[in-house]
């Protein structure tokens, strides 16, 4: 029998979604703290704990927002501190094309209409409209390992939002302005930005929110091996 804490981690993945639509309410210090002193007990490699992060508020956030869409909007960019993928294939196309056409049905935007999809893809250096980001960097010397840990911790911040009440959106689109960002934030230079966590309230009413991804069945990512 599924126990009452598995249950309780089960409903609170079913529930969780990228949220990409926030409503203008920030969200209280106290709230923060508790979600990020859960996420203090995410595992790490010989509990080296590499993560480092910068949460905005307020005028910060405001700041930020206005750089990242500039820089967008001039097409600048300093590049990212760990690569990108070179490409998506196969069944990872698959399903990065899924969910890009459910959030573009879901927004109005029609296939083909380029001028849609930029402004769709400009919400993204718009935070979604949330009060909030926080910014996640690893130790240089920790290397791909480093960053595993870091995105670890990401997963545990998300669950913890999502107990907490908060939307929230994991972004690495944020880290091709990286440079920008520790600047802005006074993060050292020297440090590895990973990802941003876009958080707040939840605009639920928002088209944007209105539907859910799909996961593949556990077959198709599992193997067993007994013997």
């Amino acid at each position: 029998m599924t126990s009452a804490a598995a249950q309780v981690l089960d409903s609170l993945l079913a529930q969780r979604h990228s949220c990409r639509a926030f409503l203008d309410k920030p969200v209280e210090r106290a709230t923060i703290e508790s979600v990020l002193r859960t996420a203090q007990r995410a595992a790490s490699w010989c509990n080296s704990q590499p993560w480092q992060v910068s949460v905005t508020s307020g005028d910060a956030t405001e700041r930020l927002r206005a750089r990242l869409i500039a820089a967008a909007r001039a097409g600048e960019g300093g590049g990212t501190d760990f690569p990108f993928p070179l490409e998506y294939r196969g069944v990872y196309l698959e399903r990065r094309r899924e969910c890009g056409f459910q959030l573009y049905n879901a927004v109005g935007v029609e296939r083909g209409d380029r001028e849609g999809y930029a402004r769709q893809t400009l919400e993204n250096f718009r935070l979604f409209g949330a009060p909030h980001v926080a910014i996640l960097t690893s130790d240089p010397g920790l290397g791909v390992y480093g960053a595993v840990d870091v995105g670890g911790y990401v997963q545990v911040v998300l669950l913890a939002m999502q107990a907490h009440g908060l939307g929230a959106i994991p972004q690495a689109a944020l880290a091709h302005h990286s440079d920008l960002i520790k600047q802005e934030l006074g993060i050292p230079k020297e440090r590895l930005m990973v990802c941003g966590v876009s958080f707040g309230y939840e605009d639920t009413a928002h088209p944007a929110n209105s539907y859910r991804t799909s996961r593949a069945p556990v077959e198709q990512a599992i193997q067993f091996v007994d013997a």
